[in-house]
């Protein structure tokens, strides 16, 4: 399906963070972040939380703990702006001035996350309006919504005032724009009108938004752009190809926010000075690498809060053993770096239930942001708050402000083993042979995880749980990930893995064709091509576009109710399915690795392998249970390329950055890591305990 404007090629491209000249930008992260120096450890410190008297104990402490650099400025623009255009930085010049004096660095942030209840009283407006007609109000944060015209356009005043202050401090490293900056959904008047300039500009005349929408179905047809308002996602029913335009568009107000945010700062800051924001770890939300402004991405994480049960009894202390991995691997591609601008310190208090960590968990998630090539990590925050929502929110230290927590001994444990490491690098180190000849990318695209969310079919299915099948498989072998985007060289991966990519169209079957002819080993899943790039079914048998790809046809599907559990056999050997299975019909030459069992179906293909050239197409039609199968055809495949693979366990996660391996142990048992016998132990064991962490130079 060809794209109906240049706008929507635009789009695509910048979707996914995937920008030109990457490899200029690359370039700068020696000038910002030094190789010998491996990573650089921070802390978030809220000066205006605390008497003034207490600043430079707070900030010597910090330094003697050992921490590089400090986090300033969030949350504070009522202290920065007491009334509209009064600014006083005098507090903030003495901040900055204590964090020099003991040789901290700084980063710089804008406080968008948090505007002055002067402003919102003043200017209602910029309060978010929810679908139900509530608007926030003052009192919380993220409640000024991007798409007010006035917010946009007067926060970067504030944003200008504070980048002259501070764009040439030579102990200001670089700027955090916004706070977990998210996607608003937004209802108020303002956003309504830039959704239609935005639905404009991108399908020109009402007739190809009729079209793409497909509205002729239940009378939906619009006369002009006028008519059309933002849709309601709770409302039964309503048109998914809006909805999902919707969330395109709130992506990039999001996106476009932060990058007028980075080009007014870059006006007046030294070049030495880098731009980031942090995000949530939220893979259903287009705007995260969407910027073009930003030098690089961060992303925060938080792995004890109730919501993982781990490995194991206790696995809940020490939270989801792919949560970080996958935030390196996710965040990495992106712009060829990252950073974690937020480490879980300990305990927390927002959780739905809010758990000690297991000791040494701290000490692990370190390493493990470590392990996957960061160049920093810092933690919120240096001082547990004594009032306000996050109240029992540990923090480097307790509420005494002198005490250290046990997460934040486990920081203070982790600079000191960094400042080990650091006398140990080798430039000329490379990484291991059989480590990068199972080099693996993961094609993640926005707009297909949107697309399936809003019509999933079957309650049994979980996009972001389907790709965490595949990660997990190939993190379970010993195999480095990247997620890659549409726009990326596939060459360079000899495994490409193509999860659930449901709306597709010719230029991407092309690609994924020729990188297989050309001897790339594709891994493609169930419900990937069923759709046009506009998310309707094509006008075709199911899949059809797809079949000379994939060597088979594929009749149908089907999702069975999960107290009837499906049957698939492979190797042997029988696995469970609920969720969604195409029945497939090999082409003469493609092998069946994997049938359906005990239904009316039963001897159906489920799982296919064929040549392509010089390469390899692996299609998996089916969702599994619990992953096993997946993780099983994975192993399979990479053996039949003649590939030394590992066998790691659930919990076990192993990489190699910098000419060091490091693993690390999620897992309710020890586990004996099986190292080569050149391998030099710098911290741990072979036998790796709960929640501890081995270091090796190889």
């Amino acid at each position: 399906m060809k794209f109906r404007s240049s706008f929507s090629k635009k789009l695509l491209l910048t979707l996914f963070g995937i920008v030109t000249g990457l490899n200029a930008i690359a370039q700068n992260f020696e000038k910002y972040f030094p190789k010998k120096d491996l990573t650089t450890v921070g802390v978030y410190y809220y000066p205006e939380h605390w008497d003034e008297s207490q600043w430079d104990r707070d900030l010597k402490n910090i330094a003697e703990m050992g921490f590089e650099f400090t986090h300033f400025g969030e949350f504070a623009w009522a202290q920065l702006e007491p009334q509209e255009g009064v600014y006083d930085f005098k507090w903030l010049d003495k901040a900055v001035g204590i964090a020099a004096k003991y040789k901290l660095k700084i980063v710089m942030c804008t406080s968008t996350a948090t505007p002055p209840v002067w402003l919102v009283r003043k200017h209602p407006d910029v309060l978010a309006t929810y679908e139900d007609g509530t608007k926030t109000d003052h009192g919380s944060r993220q409640h000024a919504t991007f798409s007010s015209n006035y917010y946009r356009s007067y926060s970067l005043k504030m944003i200008e005032q504070l980048a002259k202050r501070y764009g040439n401090n030579k102990n200001i490293i670089g700027w955090q724009v916004d706070n977990e900056p998210a996607r608003f959904l937004d209802y108020g008047a303002d956003a309504q009108q830039r959704y239609r300039n935005w639905l404009k500009e991108k399908y020109k005349n009402i007739n190809a938004l009729n079209d793409a929408w497909g509205n002729k179905f239940w009378s939906g047809i619009y006369s002009s752009f006028d008519e059309i308002n933002i849709p309601l996602h709770k409302e039964w029913g309503m048109n998914l190809h809006s909805q999902l335009d919707h969330y395109r568009f709130a992506d990039e107000e999001t996106a476009t926010f932060l990058d007028s945010q980075a080009v007014t700062i870059r006006k007046y800051v030294s070049k030495d000075q880098w731009i980031t924001s942090n995000y949530r770890s939220n893979y259903n939300e287009g705007f995260v690498g969407m910027s073009k402004e930003l030098d690089f991405d961060c992303y925060t994480r938080y792995l004890v809060y109730g919501s993982s049960l781990g490995v194991g009894k206790n696995g809940y202390r020490l939270g989801d053993y792919t949560a970080i991995g996958m935030s390196n691997d996710f965040f990495r591609p992106l712009k060829g770096m990252y950073g974690c601008m937020e480490l879980q310190p300990g305990q927390v208090n927002w959780g739905s239930i809010n758990p000690q960590p297991l000791p040494g968990s701290v000490r692990m998630w370190l390493w493990h942001v470590f392990a996957g090539g960061s160049k920093f990590a810092c933690t919120y925050r240096y001082r547990a708050p004594l009032y306000g929502y996050e109240q029992f929110h540990y923090g480097i230290v307790g509420t005494d402000g002198v005490t250290p927590t046990p997460g934040g001994q486990e920081f203070k444990q982790f600079i000191k083993e960094i400042d080990t490491l650091r006398k140990k690098y080798d430039a000329k180190t490379k990484l291991p042979d059989d480590y990068l000849k199972r080099k693996t990318g993961i094609l993640f695209n926005a707009d297909n995880v949107m697309g399936i969310e809003l019509n999933k079919q079957t309650k049994e299915w979980n996009t972001i749980g389907h790709f965490l099948k595949y990660y997990k498989a190939a993190k379970s072998i010993g195999a480095p990930v990247d997620f890659v985007r549409d726009t990326t060289n596939f060459s360079k991966y000899p495994f490409l893995i193509v999860p659930a990519y449901q709306m597709i169209d010719q230029k991407m079957i092309d690609k994924l064709t020729l990188y297989a002819k050309n001897g790339g080993n594709l891994i493609m899943s169930c419900r990937s091509g069923i759709q046009n790039r506009l998310g309707h079914l094509w006008e075709s048998k199911f899949y059809e576009p797809m079949w000379s790809l994939i060597g088979s046809q594929i009749e149908s599907y089907d999702l069975p109710m999960p107290q009837s559990p499906g049957t698939i056999k492979f190797e042997n050997k029988e696995f469970s399915w609920t969720s969604w299975g195409d029945l497939i019909k090999p082409n003469t030459g493609t092998e069946t690795w994997g049938t359906y069992e005990g239904d009316f179906y039963a001897g159906t293909a489920a799982i296919i392998s064929h040549k392509s050239g010089k390469g390899t197409v692996t299609y998996v039609g089916v969702d599994s249970k619990n992953g096993e199968l997946e993780k099983q055809v994975i192993r399979k495949l990479y053996q039949k390329q003649n590939l030394s693979i590992e066998d790691y366990p659930e919990g076990i996660m192993v990489d190699y950055r910098d000419g060091f391996g490091i693993a690390v142990n999620y897992s309710d048992k020890a586990y004996d890591l099986n190292l080569s016998k050149n391998a030099k132990i710098i911290f741990g064991t072979k036998s790796i305990k709960t929640a501890d962490v081995l270091v090796w130079k190889y």
